[in-house]
């Protein structure tokens, strides 16, 4: 991947908030307390007609209480050497710490470029107090307030000088996006690290660990697409934190773009209400669904019987979507990982598919001459003509009939099931709409 930026630096410097205004999106969260970021956040930076992608880390931090310490300072060593060039914040109120230092010390042993930036200049007077980054050996700083983007084209343009031109990244919405939903501590982070080969997401068993969404391309085994890593979702009754607030609507406004979600079930917990809260979710929003039951290796026994039973107690708490596949997996020992990646793939094609409006009639109408919908009010209803609506979300077809409004919902869910087994939508919702001919 070429044309990587990554911005790094102590806690509270506005990294995050620079990161936002950069790719004029909020999706890293913003807030006072220290050590908010903990993973490596990416996003897109279009400026003068050329891309490129930026990197938000962790705050560098040495001899604190957080448990992550360790974990952050290993996201920010990969991410400067992921990256092409190095935008290293400093904060202009503060002046130099002991921390700056160190950073800046790591910095000038590399061989990377690095940017030298003085955030919170918020007013023009505090422009001068730049002189004292000198100090660091990095060249000339810049000046600039992330907060109101004063200075921030003079900074574009200087990591554009930088930057190979001939690179050219793919938008992100030309791929397909498969995002990993379910509570915390079912393993999403896991299952993401152990596809990429990279430990990309902090892994640890305190619940509430991922914060942003994180999205990761997927570029193997000829497939391509984003792998979203999200926050788990717990009940609205047990978020205190406003951290953790943010990180949940995050986590759903990466389900609201998505193309498929894997809903991950912890196998030692079975499915709960949560989980049901989170199906439907995905379900309101019309996304494609993997069922992913994570730490399968932790079940004592594994009888195909066993898997019978979780699977069809999982479609009846499900109901009434049940054509969706389930997946057995343990992203701890890799059982049936790259299971996920196909079946996902699979039902993104599903999403995707389209059916001919000529076998579409030739399927339907003898099917409805000899099942017709039950007539209502002495009133016989005929079903002439079915095709299918393109460019739409999800897979949806209208039945023009005489008497559209005598339908009911279960001859609809009747039309549903033909549908589905005639053609394969194993996964994804499907819309049937009656309308007047």
């Amino acid at each position: 991947m070429s044309n990587i930026v990554a911005i790094v630096g102590r806690p509270n410097v506005g990294k995050s908030t620079l990161f936002n205004r950069l790719t004029k999106t909020r999706r890293a969260i913003v807030n006072e307390e220290a050590g908010t970021t903990r993973d490596r956040q990416y996003g897109k930076v279009e400026w003068n007609g050329r891309e490129f992608s930026l990197i938000d880390t962790g705050g560098w931090v040495v001899n604190s209480n957080d448990i992550f310490e360790e974990e952050i300072k290993r996201q920010v060593s990969i991410a400067i050497e992921e990256s092409d060039v190095v935008l290293f914040v400093v904060d202009i109120l503060n002046g130099i710490t002991d921390l700056d230092l160190q950073v800046a010390s790591i910095l000038r042993r590399g061989k990377k470029p690095v940017v030298l930036i003085a955030n919170k200049a918020d007013t023009f007077d505090l422009q001068y107090q730049a002189a004292e980054f000198y100090a660091f050996g990095l060249g000339d700083p810049y000046v600039i307030s992330a907060v109101n983007g004063s200075g921030t084209g003079e900074l574009l343009d200087e990591v554009l000088a930088h930057l190979k031109s001939e690179a050219e990244e793919e938008d992100l919405e030309d791929l397909p996006k498969f995002t990993v939903v379910g509570r915390p501590n079912a393993g999403k982070s896991s299952l993401v690290n152990a596809l990429i080969g990279d430990e990309r997401a902090i892994v640890t068993d305190i619940a509430g660990t991922t914060r942003d969404s994180i999205y990761t391309r997927y570029n193997k085994f000829g497939h391509d697409f984003y792998l979203v890593d999200t926050a788990g979702i717990r009940k609205k009754s047990k978020v205190n934190e406003d951290l953790e607030f943010y990180s949940v609507l995050r986590a759903i406004r990466a389900i609201e773009s998505s193309d498929v979600c894997i809903l991950m079930i912890d196998a030692t917990r079975g499915i709960e209400s949560q989980d049901l809260n989170i199906f439907s979710l995905v379900q309101k929003n019309r996304k494609g669904l993997v069922v992913c039951v994570n730490k399968w290796d932790l079940v004592d026994s594994k009888e195909v019987k066993d898997i019978k039973a979780f699977e069809n107690s999982i479609r009846e708490r499900l109901a009434p979507f049940t054509d969706f596949p389930i997946i057995f997996t343990s992203a701890l020992t890799k059982q049936r990982i790259f299971k996920v990646v196909e079946t996902a793939v699979a039902v993104y094609q599903n999403k995707t598919r389209r059916i001919s409006t000529n076998k579409l009639n030739e399927y339907f109408l003898p099917l409805i001459e000899n099942y017709p919908p039950p007539s209502t009010k002495g009133k016989y209803i005929k079903i002439k003509y079915v095709t299918q609506l393109p460019d739409t979300q999800v897979p949806t077809f209208v039945f023009f009939a005489n008497l559209p409004q005598y339908v009911k919902d279960p001859y609809i869910r009747f039309l549903e099931n033909k549908l589905r087994s005639m053609w394969e939508f194993t996964g994804t919702p499907l819309l049937l709409f009656m309308r007047h001919k």
